[in-house]
């Protein structure tokens, strides 16, 4: 099973998992890169704001699986009926 394929079953069954937590455990050398290639592929993959800390910095961000906007769908419809993909 490719890095690919672990990071999306992780996604899949629900977990959120920062860049950091991605590259320790799935030895992904760039995890935005792994990331970058699930959204490409179609994959709904958000990133949250996560916890700030008393000053108001954030401490920690994760990527998660969601469910794309009917904004998005239409507007994926819309460059496919254009010729843009």
């Amino acid at each position: 099973m490719t890095q690919k394929e672990k990071v999306l079953n992780a996604f899949m069954n629900g977990e959120q998992l920062s860049a950091k937590q991605i590259s320790a455990r799935f030895n992904a050398a760039n995890p935005t890169a792994v990331v970058n290639t699930l959204r490409q592929e179609g994959y709904p993959i958000y990133l949250n704001g996560g916890s700030r800390d008393s000053r108001g910095r954030v401490r920690s961000s994760k990527y998660r699986l969601g469910t794309a906007s009917r904004a998005v769908i239409a507007a994926g419809y819309k460059a496919l009926a254009q010729g843009l993909v």
